[in-house]
């Protein structure tokens, strides 16, 4: 007689083997409150680009809102619970979007894709909650003469340089206490996704395919230090050689227009949320 799966466990392939424990389930089933961890170090350059470019990357039910503003966002995490003290380091391109289904209406960040350096993270981000998560190698920023210079690969292939000086240190503002709302009242705003899986033997076919949001609301994160500035990203062009499965990826942003450079910034913080609140739109 095979195993059968717990209602009230958490699960990913392989399952022969019981719930597998992650950012949102771990040993013996207990929470991760998230309140002194991660310790994460995020890099972020701005610009200006054209708008048609941007709208060709959107899903069903997405529109771009407002300026195409491209942010890239290098984020390198420490210390954190659920890897029992290791960590890893992202790299994130995003616009301002705004997606309207038949019941819900979402504004916030299109998270375009996430790569990250760590495979644990991207099964449970992929499965669990729907982020479009790839690999590649995310070393640690190199901080020299004042410039902050971060760098992304995938197996020796350089496909991406970002360079910041910070120039002016923002006072840190005290977290304020949330504001009530009455129920039903709650503005969708967060970031956004879209969660797609193909249907195996049906390979034009989704097996899963909707809009997801990650509220905005995070309560135990606190900002212990902010830098703006300005900043230059480059994503080099590559050829199929190079990247056998994501040079399409990287020659979209390789060829948006650089109309204008909208800054930098580089944000320490400590703390965050395990994403459970991670909700379908609708």
């Amino acid at each position: 007689m095979g195993y059968k799966l717990d209602p009230n466990a958490m699960y990913r392939m392989p399952t022969h083997f019981g719930p597998r424990t992650g950012p949102r389930y771990g040993p013996d089933g207990r929470k991760f409150e998230c309140e002194d961890n991660p310790k994460s170090t995020s890099i972020t350059v701005s610009f200006l680009t054209n708008s048609e470019q941007l709208e060709a990357l959107l899903p069903p039910g997405f529109s771009l809102n407002g300026e195409p503003v491209v942010s890239v966002s290098g984020g390198y995490m420490k210390e954190i619970e659920w890897l029992a003290g290791r960590g890893y380091n992202t790299l994130g391109v995003s616009f301002p979007a705004a997606f309207n289904g038949e019941v819900d209406h979402a504004t916030g960040s299109f998270l375009t894709v996430l790569w990250e350096n760590l495979t644990d993270a991207i099964l449970t981000g992929r499965e669990e909650l729907g982020f479009s998560k790839i690999y590649c190698e995310l070393p640690e920023p190199l901080t020299f003469n004042g410039e902050t210079h971060c760098t992304a690969s995938w197996l020796g292939f350089k496909f991406m340089d970002m360079h910041v000086k910070a120039t002016e240190q923002v006072q840190v503002q005290p977290p304020s206490a949330p504001r009530n709302r009455p129920s039903g009242e709650q503005p969708l705003t967060g970031t956004l996704h879209y969660k797609y899986m193909p249907r195996t033997g049906e390979w034009g076919v989704a097996d899963v395919a909707y809009a997801v949001l990650t509220p905005a609301s995070a309560p135990n994160r606190v900002v212990k230090e902010h830098w703006r500035g300005e900043g230059t990203v480059q994503f080099h062009k590559a050829r199929w050689e190079d990247l056998p499965t994501q040079y399409n990826i990287v020659n979209a942003f390789h060829e948006l227009e650089i109309r204008e450079w909208r800054g930098a910034s580089i944000v320490r913080t400590v703390g965050g949320k395990d994403l459970s609140d991670q909700r379908i739109l609708r």
